[in-house]
């Protein structure tokens, strides 16, 4: 008996369900969504083990408690204090590692509709063996000949492809705010209080935007100084007036009548929230003999950071799970679709609260009772609920956004992760870019159908 609770034991590493038959107490769950929960677990522990490499103080803490430390650095050919295994260079390695079993996924699972294939089957199991090839990649990136080469070149590969998970997260955030609108406004047509909700959530996101930038305004400047920040306020603040009075202007109401105050709300919050945290993200002001001389920050703000440590554990698991749900919001069928500018047809739209899950789930609830056990629900036999090779080419990006991220971005070579959370200008740009390029995404939605005036455009 103990014999065959071994053998599922085991069964449960290397068949097809995903995580809820390794535990008999585990809720059912559906298939694909247990898949999508391994390889989110396996992104987490990669992301885990980055922070920690970029941690000085993980790093003495082990020359501290580690027995024979050095002689055993020495033994594994990792430097006099395992040098090699720490700092920018070591998440370089193991985002490559991370990024090739990303993207080796993304090419094997192309052009799969149905989860009964060979390569779906792959997909969707085999955990012990995936997470063998995962470790495997990410230690035999530390033995690529010609390390200096390598990582100049990688990095300019990690911040394309960072980029890149920034824009989709920007598009889909456009695409989102279009959505809500459609679904809501399509709702008036048989109960006018869909009116009064759009009504209240306009000025609920309008106050919010509005709101932000007068504390920003309170906190961040000086009546005599800080003219960086106050410049940047009114450019973000003037954004959100422009994109408010192209969304309601006649000429583009005429050819979407869709449009609306409620999208630029959503934009507007959105640019807010970057401004707030660009500004957040700036480095101390230092003069001349070292002293900090800060002033254009809120004074409670400078005492966030006195606990380096807290700041740190709160920071990594914002950041980790901050990235995790763009990766799984990002790699539903709808938001491939809305990627490739498929959308369904303002007459099919059925008002909802929560408008971004269809009424009946994504697939009908089916369960099969065999030799895999009780508590996995197929939910994909009539076809995939989401493309497995975009789910892949999404976590793709996002390993080289990781690794762009926590080693800061272009300051990686005096970067770690207790300074991260205290600012750097190449963090502070990356987020004003992405305010930017945010606003510049939405009134392209807005201007296209006035410059293309042939071609059909639906949002």
């Amino acid at each position: 008996m103990s014999a065959q609770c071994c053998a599922g034991q085991l069964a449960c590493c290397c068949g097809s369900a995903g995580c809820s038959l390794c535990c008999d107490c585990c809720p059912r769950i559906r298939q694909s969504l247990s898949t999508r929960f391994m390889y989110a677990l396996y992104f987490i522990l990669v992301v885990v083990l980055c922070c920690i490499m970029m941690s000085t103080t993980v790093a003495h803490k082990m020359k501290e408690h580690i027995p024979f430390f050095e002689d055993m650095c020495k033994g594994i050919k990792a430097g006099d204090t395992c040098e090699k295994l720490v700092g920018y260079s070591a998440v370089y390695r193991v985002c490559f590692g991370m990024a090739c079993f990303f993207f080796i996924f993304c090419l094997l699972t192309l052009k799969i509709n149905n989860s009964k294939s060979c390569r779906a089957h792959i997909h969707n199991g085999f955990w012990f063996f995936k997470l063998l090839l995962l470790g495997a990649m990410c230690s035999g990136a530390f033995f690529i000949p010609d390390q200096d080469t390598f990582l100049n070149a990688w990095r300019y590969v990690g911040a394309v492809g960072g980029f890149l998970f920034i824009g989709i997260q920007l598009l889909l955030l456009v695409e989102f705010a279009h959505k809500w609108n459609k679904n809501w406004t399509a709702g008036t047509a048989s109960n006018k209080l869909w009116y009064a909700s759009l009504a209240l959530v306009t000025l609920i996101m309008y106050s919010i935007a509005t709101g932000g930038l007068v504390l920003m305004a309170v906190f961040y400047t000086q009546k005599d100084s800080c003219m960086e920040n106050k410049i940047l306020l009114g450019v973000n603040g003037g954004l959100c007036l422009l994109i408010s009075l192209v969304a309601i202007s006649p000429w583009v109401q005429n050819r979407q009548p869709h449009s609306g105050l409620l999208q630029s709300g959503v934009i507007s919050c959105y640019v807010t929230y970057l401004t707030f945290s660009a500004l957040s993200s700036k480095p101390a002001e230092v003069d001349e003999h070292g002293k900090n001389v800060t002033i254009c920050v809120p004074d409670f703000g400078q005492d966030l950071y006195r606990d380096e440590n807290l700041v740190t554990i709160l920071g990594t698991s914002l950041l980790i799970g901050c990235i995790l749900y763009s990766c799984l919001t990002s790699t539903t069928r709808s938001s491939s679709d809305a990627l490739q500018g498929r959308y369904a047809a303002p007459e099919l739209e059925i008002a909802r609260c929560c408008f971004c899950f269809s009424p009946g789930g994504e697939d009908t609830e089916e369960q099969q009772p065999g030799k895999e056990g009780p508590r996995v629900i197929y939910d994909e036999k009539k076809g995939t609920v989401y493309i497995y090779s975009y789910f892949h080419f999404v976590f793709f990006l996002a390993s080289l956004y990781v690794m762009m991220t926590v080693t800061n971005w272009f300051n990686y070579e005096s970067a770690n992760i207790e300074s991260f959370f205290s600012g750097s200008w190449s963090i502070f740009w990356v987020k004003m870019a992405s305010c930017w390029i945010c606003v510049l995404l939405y009134l392209c939605t807005l201007v296209a159908p006035l410059c293309c005036p042939t071609r059909e455009f639906s949002v």
